[in-house]
């Protein structure tokens, strides 16, 4: 294993994103499988949006008290998944979650459109609903309640930040000889390796 520098594997996270980005058989090239585990160890999964990422990590934002906010809680141990099958391409994430900064939560918010901004007021996210008429009757009260002015970002509605202590590139290959290649994070950079496929 050799030692690279910290914004290598961004960079190379980067150019494949963008690729990704840039084809438009892709419909949601922001889309990443989010895996959690409750209290018990057993996982769950669901697919989230990526909204920002740097060298700090990769960001997602979701109401606080839903189930994956509820497990997050109380493990902050998580795994990510993207697969852009069309670029036969597959990036593994593995790491931890922190709180993004109140700013961030409140920026992100903001930028989201009035309806979205209204529907995290209104859902009880992973709560058990009555009919679909108790959601549309909660969309009514905030839309209400915010008649004439801003949406303010819900107390409970915030993001996290994926730390990552692995990352691994996936590229397919014929007759399954794909590559693979592996990031592990070290306090001043990381390390890389090929792995078998």
């Amino acid at each position: 294993m050799k030692k690279i520098p910290l914004s290598q594997p961004f960079q190379k996270f980067s150019e494949w994103f963008d690729l990704a980005c840039a084809k438009k058989e892709i419909f949601e090239p922001t889309a990443m499988c989010l895996a959690t585990v409750d209290e018990k160890n057993s996982p769950s999964s669901r697919m989230v949006l990526l909204k920002k990422f740097d060298e700090r990590g990769f960001c997602f934002f979701t109401n606080l008290t839903s189930r994956k906010g509820g497990e997050l809680e109380k493990n902050k141990n998580v795994a990510l998944c993207f697969y852009w099958g069309i670029l036969g391409k597959q990036i593994r994430i593995e790491g931890a979650v922190e709180d993004v900064t109140e700013q961030e939560a409140n920026d992100y918010f903001a930028s989201r459109r009035r309806d979205s901004q209204i529907g995290a007021w209104a859902s009880k996210q992973s709560q058990e609903m009555q009919n679909w008429q108790e959601f549309e009757e909660r969309i009514a009260k905030f839309n209400g309640e915010f008649e004439g002015k801003e949406v303010s970002r819900p107390p409970f509605w915030s993001g996290f930040r994926v730390v990552p202590k692995t990352i691994e590139f996936w590229q397919e290959g014929e007759f399954r000889i794909h590559q693979r290649e592996v990031y592990e994070r070290f306090e001043d950079g990381w390390s890389v390796k090929k792995i078998y496929p």
